[in-house]
């Protein structure tokens, strides 16, 4: 089984200090999002973790705790999101250029065959163009294409939300997304990239744009040298991914991002970050009297063969 600490939260970046400390006691509690008085807890015992799924748009606070997670016996893949988008749009986030330096030195660490390239979600404004888009993307895959074997992006999903949240969004157009497909895609092909989509069924092959997912069996196979026995698990429609089990919490993200489907109130996201104990056994507050405790079902999906060659065969 997978754990992921970035579905719902930049655990990465805000809390990093208690996911060290929950895998040096070995587990972890979860709350349910729909039932909040009902709280899985997880082993964190890398016999039956196969991999811990990062995803994050900093992973600095991370860095200096890699070794011992390694030392620990856990197999770890990240996904950081680096976009063009400025503070208007993502407050919390480091500019974009620091965060690719970040990127090389985190491949230097957990090898290229475990790091992917984030370039989501792309929506389009009067300030962030097609035009923009596309240098951008240029100049960001020729820092970032040596140190990652591939490139995930997806347009922008118009979360009922976010019509509160980001009223002013709209979405991408069928032709601004030709133009950016074709674009994207040559400038994918000439830095020797791999570029795919994430949570869309439309065939892109056409621009040079694969259609996959992001937790996929072979990418998960690559990084951690075992064959998996996972199947698919949708989570929406278009998805193509494997099962993995969130450890976080919505609306606990000081990110502020306007787009975030994750958090519908930054304020509301701040007050809990401030309730944040890293020393408590689950992310926000503490387990209660009256919450019901229940052992998650976690059984490995790896078998006993070794998985070689490229990443997609």
């Amino acid at each position: 089984m997978f754990i992921n600490v970035g579905g719902r939260t930049d655990i990465t970046n805000y809390y990093s200090e208690w996911l060290i400390n929950r895998i040096r006691e070995g587990y972890v509690f979860s709350r349910n999002p729909l039932f909040q008085d009902k709280v899985s807890k997880y082993k964190l015992d890398p016999g039956v973790v196969d991999c811990i799924i990062f995803c994050t748009k900093n992973p600095k606070p991370i860095m200096d705790k890699l070794d011992e997670i390694k030392a620990r016996g856990f197999k770890m893949f990240f996904y950081v999101t680096i976009t063009s988008y400025g503070k208007d749009m993502e407050p919390g986030v480091p500019d974009y250029n620091e965060m690719i330096e970040a990127f090389k030195e985190l491949s230097h660490v957990v090898g290229k065959n475990n790091l992917c390239w984030r370039y989501d979600p792309v929506f389009v404004t009067p300030k962030y163009t097609i035009e923009h888009h596309l240098n951008c993307y240029d100049e960001m895959a020729e820092k970032i294409a040596p140190y990652t074997n591939f490139c995930i992006f997806s347009f922008v999903e118009m979360y009922k939300k976010l019509s509160v949240t980001f009223p002013e969004l709209r979405s991408v157009s069928e032709e601004e997304k030709i133009v950016l497909l074709k674009g994207m895609g040559k400038i994918a092909q000439r830095h020797n990239l791999r570029i795919q989509t994430c949570g869309d069924d439309n065939d892109y092959t056409e621009y040079g744009i694969n259609r996959s997912g992001c937790i996929t069996v072979p990418i998960i196979e690559k990084a951690i040298g075992k064959e998996l026995k996972a199947r698919v698990k949708p989570t929406r429609k278009g998805c193509g991914c494997i099962p993995s089990n969130d450890i976080g919490a919505y609306n606990t993200c000081p990110n502020g991002c306007k787009y975030c489907y994750a958090t519908k109130d930054t304020n509301l996201a701040i007050k809990n970050y401030k309730a944040h104990n890293p020393k408590s056994p689950i992310l926000i507050g503490e387990i209660k009297t009256t919450d019901i405790v229940t052992d998650a079902r976690q059984v490995s999906f790896k078998t006993q063969h070794d998985k070689e060659g490229l990443l997609w065969d």
